[in-house]
């Protein structure tokens, strides 16, 4: 019975955690960046289920850049040319005129007369209005801006063009005014209506990507020849700007908006307004368009499927659960886009999905919470043998506990204490392990915050490493990092041990790079995670080298390629460790930037046997720091140089000499 209950109360918990984690994501689903997350699916929707033609005989006659090309006409264009327009659409019997262009200003008298002629002759023209927003200070005015009231005494009709595009400038929603452009052109051409009138949508439904409806250049209808005659004959027709190049946008303020079909036009997103006015009118005409579903059953949806993969959680294994919330995502997706394309009905699925996601977030949280309990033991039990890195991945993957290991790049570390052999015979035994406990606990607290692994303490030395067990992509930088803040440690360290009477101690480090063999090494009755290789001993080598350098951090060039431009490193010579033949060049962290220019410069002068310069740069960081070991370092070897290249020229002039007595010895026997 017991059982049964623990049971039940586990499956509550999940399930309440579920429902938690659902009502605290609805508390979300206003913010900007949930819309956005919305709107995805509404533009991936719309592009599956767009038709890809117009159902009405919509001509848009796009002022495009061919038109601007063959005109040879800066925007705006003559009053005169949109009479002819107008005269032409009006001849071959057009059923109406659109201008998404709004006429609000005078321009020249006789083409004003022109087009308004023209309005007047063919009695079915559209002109778009506006609203301008004038910020005035702290204040907001709406302007209507209308068109010129010469046209509208010729007959023109008004009708407001603006849309409402949403955050991404997508035009998603619908205007159902009986103002606007797409109301007014559809009350002349009421032939074509095949819906109620008082019917309304809230979302767009887009037939299809740029150039659905039938397009055609505006200089097209100008110029005979191009169109047929009668060719717009019982055709709604549509004149507005379509430009695709950005100079285009620029210079002519184009009237674009971003698209739902950036992946079928191609990566072009740029909608022009006048075919959004074109879809407009299309649905209104044919009842086209989308109603959203009720916030409550979007909610209802996604907390009941939240409860029921909190369940699943609490009974399943990970991966049974992972599936379960996968396919309830793909039911949940299809559905909505079933809805969508057959129902017209815009049931958005992603606060249902994210509610899954959470739901089996708090579930694997929950079972997370229970595991910790169970692991604590093993915690307890193996953290006093092994480093507790290894305790936490043994915990997370039971099938390491083996021998063996993987070959990977990391970066070591080994430290040591300065002459501490001989200080500790000076010290009692209780004194020397409360100096090394002291010092081992401030040293493995920086390197632990580093996200480094201590493998081991050797004596009073610590060999580290970062990037193993768990990968680290920076592990050259962290390690150079935690050298530095040893270092600084060490300052606040001995200021302690004085304090307490006992000696201070100072500390090297030796840092490289390599690839080495990192995993449980040993015996199948004890064994110990470690790395092997040869970089391991090179890094120990490195640590003893700083005796002769004078520094406390040497690191190697393999580790110096790795760090970012933000390490100040001053390039100190080349060395070759014991059981190395070849050289290689290492680093010390420097803060002076005259001291680190003058050091490579010392450097290269002396690799290019140029010893008067580099002699001069190594005299220099001594008169800057007299004591820097480095600098006296390769000042004699400079000298060492110098002197075996002189005994090698004397010993050619020699020679040379010897040759020329010969010569005229010979020269002089009979």
């Amino acid at each position: 019975m017991s059982a049964i209950a623990s049971r039940l109360r586990t499956i509550c918990i999940h399930a309440g955690a579920g429902l938690l984690a659902a009502a605290l994501l609805w508390l979300l689903s206003a913010s900007s960046v949930w819309r956005a997350m919305e709107y995805k699916f509404f533009d991936a929707y719309t592009q599956l289920a767009a038709p890809g033609k117009a159902p009405l005989p919509i001509v848009i006659l796009a002022i495009d850049e061919p038109t601007f090309q063959e005109l040879r006409m800066q925007w705006p264009f003559p009053r005169r040319l949109h009479g002819r327009i107008v005269e032409r659409l009006h001849a071959d019997g057009a059923a109406a005129i659109g201008f998404d262009v709004v006429f609000a200003e005078p321009s020249n008298a006789e083409d004003d007369k022109a087009f308004a002629d023209a309005i007047g002759a063919a009695g079915n023209v559209v002109l778009a209005a506006s609203h301008e927003k004038i910020d005035n200070g702290n204040t907001t005015i709406w302007t209507d801006v209308r068109p010129l009231p010469r046209f509208l005494q010729a007959g023109a009709i008004a009708g407001y063009a603006g849309v409402m595009p949403d955050d991404d400038f997508v035009v998603r929603r619908h205007d159902w005014r009986d103002d606007t452009l797409a109301s007014r052109m559809a009350g002349l051409v009421p032939q074509f209506r095949s819906a109620d009138p008082g019917v309304s949508s809230a979302m767009i439904e887009y037939l299809g990507p740029r150039n659905t409806f039938d397009t055609r250049s505006y200089y097209q209808a100008l110029e005979p020849g191009f169109l047929p005659p009668g060719f717009f004959k019982d055709k709604i027709v549509l004149i507005g700007r379509s430009a695709r190049a950005a100079g285009e946008l620029q210079a002519r303020r184009a009237d674009m908006f971003n698209s739902p079909f950036a992946i079928a036009d191609g990566g072009d997103r740029l909608f022009p307004g006048v075919e959004i006015q074109a879809t407009l009118l299309s649905n209104r005409l044919t009842g086209g368009g989308l109603q959203p579903a009720g916030a409550g059953w979007i909610f209802a949806v996604g907390a009941l499927l939240a409860a029921c993969l909190s369940y699943v959680g609490a009974t399943a294994r990970v991966r049974l659960a992972l599936a379960a919330v996968a396919a309830a995502s793909a039911g949940v997706a299809l559905l909505s886009f079933f809805l969508f394309a057959h129902q017209k009905l815009w049931f958005s699925p992603w606060f249902p999905i994210a509610a899954l996601v959470a739901a089996h977030g708090v579930s694997t949280l929950v079972n997370y919470a229970a595991a910790r309990k169970r692991s604590a033991q093993i915690r307890t039990m193996f953290s006093q043998y092994v480093p507790p890195e290894v305790v936490a991945r043994l915990i997370e993957r039971p099938g390491d506990l083996r021998l063996g290991g993987e070959v990977r790049e990391i970066t070591l570390m080994f430290t040591d204490l300065a002459d501490f052999t001989a200080m500790s015979e000076k010290l009692s035994a209780e004194q020397t392990v409360e100096v090394l406990t002291e010092y081992f606990n401030v040293m493995t607290s920086v390197i632990h915050r580093a996200g480094g692994t201590i493998d081991k303490f050797i004596g009073d030395a610590i060999m580290a490493f970062w990037g193993a067990p768990l990968r680290d992509d920076a592990h050259a930088e962290h390690a150079v990092q935690a050298a530095i803040e040893m270092q600084a440690s060490m300052r606040d360290l001995v200021g302690r041990l004085r304090k307490r009477g006992l000696p201070p101690i100072s500390m090297r480090i030796g840092i490289h790079t390599g690839r080495v063999v990192v995993g449980n090494v040993g015996a199948r009755s004890r064994f110990s995670y470690t790395a092997i290789g040869d970089a391991v001993n090179l890094a120990a080598r490195l640590e003893s080298e700083n005796k002769v350098f004078g520094t406390s951090i040497l690191v190697s060039e393999e580790t110096a390629s790795r760090l970012s431009a933000s390490f100040r490193l001053r390039h100190l010579d080349s060395v070759t460790v014991k059981g190395k033949t070849r050289p290689i060049d290492v680093f010390t962290p420097c803060e002076d930037a005259e001291i680190r220019m003058l050091s490579a410069k010392a450097l290269a002068a002396s690799r290019k046997e140029q010893w008067a310069e580099s002699r001069s740069a190594i005299q220099a960081i001594l008169a800057r720091s007299p004591n820097d070991r480095a600098a006296s370092r390769l000042l004699e070897r400079i000298a060492i140089a110098e002197g075996s290249m002189k005994n090698s020229e004397s010993s050619i002039h020699g020679a040379g000499k010897d040759a020329s007595e010969a010569v005229k010895c010979a020269a002089s026997c009979p």
